[in-house]
C-alpha cells in the first residue's frame, strides 16, 4: 500500500465528465484564470493520477475539492473523484462550502471516498488524522476574527487525534492550511502534533508565489508536504509506502 497526496484540486464540473471525450467537458470556473498550468487541470489530474495510483492505494487530499456552494451542485465533482482509482481520504478546505452536514455529505461520497471530521481514518498500520485548520496567530494576514476560527481547529484537530486512542502504528495529518504562521513559529498545532505522535502532515492552500512561505520539509520532529495541486503539477505525490 501505497500514500499518495494532493490537494486544492477546485473542481467544478456542470454536467458528468467522460473521460474519452475531454472537448465536452462544461466547467463553472475555469481555472485557467489563475494561471496557463490551469488550463484543463482536470486532465491533467485525471491522466497522472491513473498513471500514478494502484486501486489498493490511498490519496490524501488536504481540502478544496470543489468550488460548489451547496452539496447538489458538487455532484459532478464527486463522481470525477469517484472514477479514479484507490481510495481517497480528505479534510475539508476553506472554499468547501458544499461540507456542511457531515451525514449528508457521506451518503453523497463515491464509494472510494472517506473524509474526516472530528474522527480518523486508520489503513493497515497507518492512523490518519485531520481538520481544515485556519491562518495562524501572528501571520501577516491574520486578524482578530480569525481567532475564533483558529481556536475551533485546534479543537476539531484534537478530536481527531484523540479519537484514535491507543491505535496502533503511525500517525499521519491532514490540514487544510499551513499549521503554523509565516514565520514558521512553534504554536498549539505543532504542540498537538508532538503530543500524539503525529509523524507526517500533509497541507495544501499556498499557490503561486504563497508556496515560498512553505514549512521546510522537516521540523519538530515532523515531516511537513505542500501538496496544492499545481505545486505538484497535478500529480499525487508519493508520501509514504508500506
Amino acid at each position: 500500500m501505497k500514500f499518495f497526496a494532493i490537494g486544492d484540486v477546485h473542481l467544478s464540473f456542470t454536467k458528468p465528465v467522460d473521460p474519452a471525450r475531454w472537448e465536452d467537458v462544461e466547467t463553472s470556473k475555469p481555472m485557467d484564470l489563475f494561471g496557463p498550468e490551469w488550463r484543463c487541470h482536470y486532465r491533467k489530474l485525471y491522466e497522472n493520477w491513473l498513471a500514478t495510483v494502484s486501486p489498493e492505494d490511498v490519496v490524501l487530499m488536504p481540502g478544496d475539492f470543489s468550488w460548489a456552494m451547496k452539496l447538489e451542485q458538487a455532484r459532478y465533482d464527486l463522481d470525477f473523484l469517484g472514477l479514479l482509482p484507490g481510495t481517497i481520504a480528505g479534510v475539508a478546505g476553506n472554499h468547501d462550502y458544499w461540507w456542511q452536514s457531515i451525514s449528508r455529505v457521506r451518503a453523497a461520497l463515491p464509494a472510494n471516498m472517506r473524509l474526516i471530521q472530528n474522527d480518523h481514518l486508520v489503513f493497515g498500520q497507518t492512523v490518519v488524522c485531520g481538520s481544515r485548520g485556519w491562518n495562524c496567530p501572528g501571520g501577516e494576514f491574520f486578524q482578530e476574527a480569525d481567532l475564533k476560527i483558529y481556536r475551533r481547529e485546534l479543537i476539531r484537530m484534537e478530536n481527531s487525534l484523540k479519537s484514535a486512542g491507543s491505535t496502533p502504528g503511525s500517525k499521519i495529518v491532514m490540514i487544510h492550511f499551513m499549521p503554523t504562521n509565516d514565520r514558521h513559529e512553534k504554536n498549539e498545532f505543532i504542540e498537538l502534533f508532538q503530543a500524539y505522535g503525529v509523524e507526517t502532515v500533509v497541507y495544501g492552500h499556498l499557490h503561486g508565489p504563497a508556496v515560498s512561505r512553505r514549512l521546510p520539509s522537516s521540523a519538530w520532529g515532523i515531516e511537513f508536504h505542500l501538496v496544492s495541486a499545481d505545486f505538484v503539477n497535478f500529480c499525487p505525490v508519493l508520501i509514504k509506502e508500506c
